[in-house]
């Protein structure tokens, strides 16, 4: 057996700032050779190549590249034209706009980074012009973004149906009712947030006309999520295909419909994606072999014997969970933290009689939400990067939101039914 011994050394290596992919690789190794276990370096060699060697991570990219053909392809100023004739009359509408925009925006793209960019590089000056105040906005703007990780297709829930062996269609049809649940409550947060500042500057209800024609703008994007969850829930082709087709429609909008960019461009969008898509992937490699290594630890068995030592309550125990997992994203990016401990977590729920793609999606949105929590919450970096205020306000700015946000998590926590209702309803589960 091997000893966990590792763990402590991952905690250490990362705390002092040693990138998580060379964490993964050193701190197994290290206690391997400590151990005189080397052996168990062969497996480890191999886990690394079967750890990539999986038709379903073929999506991921390809997801990755329908998102950056859309953004590069002029969605977003479509998208954010739609949620504002929506929404904008409303107290707080550019705020609703903000919120709005981003689910939409996730839908298409599933990456919280890149709406962060998009939309806070777009609203933000308007907001400002409106009298919002612009720690606040740049706030607002890290909050709702994060949705895009949570709304379908989701790369993270892609992650998790990979190691976990559940069904990906399953998972993201669970993700919608969350994914909307989450829109709604910032939207109801951000109408009593705004009271805060009285010089906000309130905007007309947008003409019939107007919102017809935005819709019409807009409809042709807003059909890729319809194309990829109606192409996998009707049977016509896997996620992985789904994945493909939605990189082919993205093209034809960005290039024809669209005609916001070129031949070229594109091209310099794939060899950017498959840079990033590389650097995921290694990663997924390197945790793959660490997730083999727990489970040769038992630490699995250790932490399942601890938590059933505090309760065997399987809400109370989901509590638990929940804020470890919250605690966890505060320091460590959604994709190597599912990877880390799903394998650890998962099977104690499911033992605790939940459903493991209850699980997984209620992880993911935890996760997700670190992104915009400190210290480490890449999206507070970019929302402060794209408004010129420190992370340090933002943070202060962000607690009511994030409350909000853990509120629906122990909320889809406890009512399983907001989670897997509609792939129960659709027979796939």
């Amino acid at each position: 057996m091997v000893s966990p011994i590792f763990l402590v050394y991952f905690l250490v290596l990362l705390i002092v700032g040693v990138p998580v992919l060379f964490t993964l690789g050193l701190s197994p190794m290290i206690t391997l050779f400590q151990n005189d276990q080397m052996l168990f370096a062969n497996m480890l060699y191999q886990r690394l190549y079967s750890g990539l060697d999986s038709f379903l991570l073929l999506a991921l990219p390809f997801f990755m590249l329908a998102g950056e053909c859309m953004t590069a392809g002029g969605i977003t100023p479509r998208i954010i034209a739609f949620a504002q004739t929506m929404v904008q009359h409303f107290r707080g509408g550019l705020g609703h706009v903000v919120i709005l925009a981003a689910t939409i925006f996730g839908a298409l793209t599933g990456s919280a980074v890149a709406a962060t960019s998009a939309i806070g590089g777009m609203l933000l000056p308007e907001m400002k012009k409106y009298k919002y105040d612009t720690g606040y906005s740049a706030a607002l703007t890290a909050a709702a973004t994060v949705l895009g990780n949570i709304i379908p297709p989701s790369g993270i829930m892609l992650i998790y149906a990979f190691v976990m062996n559940t069904s990906v269609a399953a998972m993201f049809l669970a993700g919608v009712t969350p994914g909307i649940i989450f829109c709604a409550g910032l939207m109801i947060m951000n109408h009593f947030q705004i009271r805060k500042y009285p010089d906000v500057q309130a905007m007309e209800r947008a003409p019939a006309m107007e919102r017809s024609q935005a819709f019409r703008l807009a409809l042709v994007p807003l059909m890729t999520p319809v194309i990829i969850l109606g192409g996998i829930y009707g049977g016509i082709f896997t996620p992985t295909e789904a994945a493909a087709v939605a990189v082919a429609y993205a093209i034809v909008v960005s290039l024809y419909i669209i005609k916001a960019t070129n031949v070229k461009a594109t091209y310099a969008l794939f060899a950017k994606v498959a840079v990033n898509a590389a650097s995921i992937l290694i990663i997924v490699a390197a945790a793959s072999g660490f997730a083999s290594l727990i489970s040769l630890s038992g630490v699995s068995t250790m932490v399942a014997d601890f938590m059933n030592g505090i309760t065997d309550n399987p809400y109370l125990m989901f509590a638990i969970i929940n804020v470890l997992l919250f605690l966890i994203g505060m320091f460590l990016d959604a994709g190597p933290a599912i990877l880390i401990f799903a394998p650890i977590f998962a099977p104690i729920m499911t033992a605790a009689g939940i459903d493991p793609v209850h699980f997984g999606v209620v992880m993911c949105a935890n996760l997700s939400i670190g992104l915009a929590t400190p210290p480490m919450g890449l999206v507070l970096f970019v929302a402060s990067g794209v408004s010129k205020v420190p992370v340090s306000e933002i943070s202060k700015k962000i607690i009511p939101f994030l409350i909000v946000e853990m509120a629906i998590i122990f909320l889809i926590s406890f009512f399983p039914s907001l989670v897997i209702g509609l792939p129960q309803m659709a027979g796939i589960m």
